[in-house]
């Protein structure tokens, strides 16, 4: 019996819009395989940046922590999404006008992508995203993961120099980045969804791969699923979860070594997640490990498949009416 299979329980059999009580938590860590940087792209600003506790020691040290915001893990993997859906024809034109566009205030109501990651219609309907997240943090302290770097822009002859006017130009700057092999701790917590909005939300978190500022060129993380539970609530913060593993892995009153592989991080993800989940007041189910690979191998071969997938993608957009 496959992993959905096993926990088909834990899935709305049709959308409701009414919440049930169906959790499932996907713990992840992000693991930076390039330089990266998180800000709005282009503006010129710095790395966003928080002062926290560096453990979950209330007497702890604080530091400053590096942090992805909520919107910019999310709207990746919403494009991701929206992509596969734009090439299968699922992405409707609302009343005849403009075809379903993030950023504008047109969502047709009845994509997958508004009905799972939600939306506002200016003067109508709303729909609350059912794909809750929070601001990831970074495992060691900014000062560790992060340095700065000049660029400039050069003309055609390879040179700062304008070939006609011969003045220099003036596109020089620092851009201050997170370093490779950087750590981000994040829950992304589905909510009252049906399997085949499951497989799509969480093929979303598996195919996407570019975070951040100037994504064509940096920030390619790598997302390793290192828990899954299901659930009757919501489970601990990402923050909570960032200072427990930075307890379990640091030595000698130190932060944990710099850089760190992902999978040592996973092993301590979960580990931290057996500890944190006695604090929970609900019934939870934490998948096994074999359990967690299992699912990720058995949605990776759904996608694998065109006709599969495609089919899964049209039964899910067909049930909500529109």
């Amino acid at each position: 019996m496959s992993v959905l299979e096993t926990y088909a329980s834990n899935f709305l059999s049709q959308y409701s819009n009414y919440p049930m009580g169906r959790y499932i938590s996907i713990l992840l860590v992000r693991a930076v395989e390039s330089e990266a940087i998180f800000r709005t792209e282009g503006s010129g600003e710095p790395l966003n940046k928080e002062f926290v506790h560096a453990s979950s020691d209330p007497n702890s040290d604080v530091i400053q922590r590096v942090v992805i915001s909520k919107r910019k893990q999310t709207a990746v993997e919403r494009r991701t999404g929206r992509e596969l859906l734009r090439d299968f024809d699922l992405l409707h034109n609302r009343k005849g006008d403009l075809q379903c566009t993030l950023n504008r205030n047109q969502p047709c109501e009845e994509c997958m992508d508004c009905m799972i990651y939600g939306y506002a219609a200016g003067g109508g309907g709303a729909q609350k995203s059912r794909v809750v997240t929070d601001d990831a943090f970074s495992l060691h302290s900014a000062r560790t993961i992060t340095d700065q770097r000049q660029f400039n822009a050069l003309y055609d002859t390879g040179t700062m120099r304008d070939p006609e006017t011969g003045k220099p130009s003036t596109s020089i700057g620092t851009d201050e980045y997170v370093k490779p092999e950087s750590i981000f701790l994040d829950i992304e917590t589905f909510h009252d969804l049906t399997r085949e909005e499951f497989i799509y939300a969480f093929g979303n978190i598996l195919r996407s791969s570019r975070y951040g500022a100037v994504s064509s060129r940096i920030g390619k993380i790598r997302n390793h699923i290192a828990g899954i539970v299901f659930g009757d609530c919501e489970l601990f913060s990402n923050l909570e979860l960032t200072q427990t593993v930075y307890d379990s892995l640091r030595s000698d009153n130190t932060e944990p070594d710099f850089p760190i592989r992902a999978d040592v991080v996973t092993e301590a993800v979960r580990a931290a997640t057996d500890q944190l989940a006695g604090t929970i007041p609900g019934r939870l189910r934490i998948l096994s490990e074999d359990e967690v690979a299992g699912l990720v191998d058995e949605v990776t071969a759904i996608y694998r498949n065109e006709g599969e997938i495609r089919a899964i993608l049209t039964t899910a957009s067909e049930m909500y009416g529109g």
